[in-house]
């Protein structure tokens, strides 16, 4: 027998919760942290440059939130735990992690150093891992909890010289999907966004010159490329409790370029 309360529809907003994005200074991580800010989150945003984190300060604070910076570096667990214990001390609990912090590296596969793929996997792959353990302990106390990873389309489309980022990018779907069976039982999802090609600093380097630019957005069907907001609807979904029966996934956010096929220009 169906009953009325199933057809109560969760909300979107996020009044009253918490959230954390590594990364979060600029780019993807910045427009996430204020996408979670917009839907009435307070948030904590974290990365290494104490300038560009104090500006991002105060564009979340134009959206009417809370919004602190804390400095760290996510390849050091250490910082990763102090991270984690000043999120929760500056905003009263953490509801919400976005590990989007990462770095790339573009070379042959044969010429990446042992320095380089250290870094490369600390910064991507085990501070997202050691900021969720840290962050899943708060979440627990709550029975309540939200761990989205920003992850990529290098899950499925693999292009040459970015080796190192795409076997990071494959660790962190792995590890989604195990957290994700060990943390449900707690009322803590965790799910992953996977950005197609986005024009971010990161990227500008490419899409700045108009060859570079035609060249990577001739495989998405949308014809440009991603910007930093349009990850915002996917965040707040995942961050709410509209989003509370999804764990496990990724939801590709890419102009479509994966159902244009295995084009890999």
């Amino acid at each position: 027998m169906v009953r009325d309360e199933e057809f109560e529809m969760p909300s979107l907003r996020l009044e009253g919760r918490n959230a954390l994005v590594t990364g979060g200074s600029r780019g993807l991580g910045l427009s996430l942290g204020l996408a979670l800010a917009n839907a009435g989150a307070s948030v904590a945003i974290a990365a290494r440059n104490k300038a560009e984190l104090e500006r991002g300060v105060e564009l979340i604070r134009e959206q009417g939130s809370k919004a602190v910076g804390i400095t760290a570096d996510v390849s050091r667990v250490i910082e990763v735990q102090q991270m984690i214990a000043s999120a929760v001390d500056q905003l009263g609990g953490l509801d919400i992690l976005v590990n989007c912090a990462g770095v790339n590296y573009r070379k042959p596969f044969d010429q990446f150093s042992v320095e380089e793929w250290d870094t490369l996997m600390a910064t991507n792959l085990k501070g997202a891992f050691f900021a969720s353990q840290a962050a899943a302990k708060e979440m627990r106390k709550k029975g309540y909890g939200r761990i989205i990873n920003i992850g990529s389309i290098a899950y499925e489309i693999v292009v040459p010289n970015v080796a190192l980022y795409a076997i990071s990018k494959g660790g962190m779907r792995a590890m989604t999907h195990a957290l994700a069976i060990e943390l449900a039982k707690d009322g803590i999802t965790v799910n992953s966004i996977g950005p197609g090609r986005f024009w971010t600093q990161m990227t500008d380097a490419v899409f700045s010159k108009p060859d570079l630019y035609d060249s990577a957005v001739s495989v998405i069907p949308a014809g440009r490329p991603g910007i930093p907001a349009d990850l915002a609807g996917a965040a707040v979904l995942l961050a709410s409790d509209a989003g509370a029966y999804i764990t496990g996934q990724t939801i590709f956010v890419d102009g479509g370029w994966l159902v244009n096929g295995a084009t890999k220009a």
